[in-house]
């Protein structure tokens, strides 16, 4: 699935593994929820980095044991039109989590702004959307906000700072 970071597609290093399937020593490994709690802790012991793929209704009292250790957190988007997921991905900033956000599903470029603007580095959608909406969508996406209503995420300004600066 193509993975998008400041507005361009890149390759992306995690791997989602089947069941049963083998683990290259030190992989990158992003797990569901259900699965990082069985094999989590065996999985870190050995070497490998963790990253857990959510819901976009998942209580955070679940990432509380593990939300010092994940180096990625993939926050499900089953329809565009499902704005859940901006909601989950501020609640986790807000709860501490500092390392990768990523939107996993249905958004369109529209939405790119807002995603960074709520808390996510990077979003991964399908084949299908990508061949819909390919990079160049994306890179105008990025472009197009100078400043974000919300403050603190995306290293945009927001406008309030801006009003501010623009008065001295």
């Amino acid at each position: 699935m193509p993975l998008i970071k400041d507005g361009r597609f890149v390759a992306d290093d995690w791997l989602r593994l089947a069941a049963g399937e083998t683990i290259p020593a030190g992989a990158k490994l992003l797990l569901p929820l259900d699965r990082l709690t069985e094999e989590g802790a065996a999985l870190a012991e050995v070497g490998h980095s963790l990253g857990a793929e959510v819901s976009n209704d998942t209580d955070l009292a679940l990432l509380d044991p593990w939300m010092q250790r994940l180096q990625l957190v993939a926050v499900a988007f089953p329809k565009s039109s499902d704005g859940r997921g901006f909601s989950m991905a501020a609640r986790l900033r807000r709860h501490g989590y500092r390392g990768e956000l990523r939107a996993s599903g249905h958004l369109i470029a529209d939405q790119y702004a807002l995603a960074k603007g709520c808390g996510f580095d990077s979003v991964e959608i399908s084949e299908a959307q990508a061949a819909r909406q390919p990079e160049a969508h994306w890179v105008e996406a990025e472009r197009s906000m100078s400043l974000a209503y919300q403050r603190g995420y995306g290293g945009v300004r927001n406008i309030l700072s801006a009003r501010w600066a623009s008065a001295d």
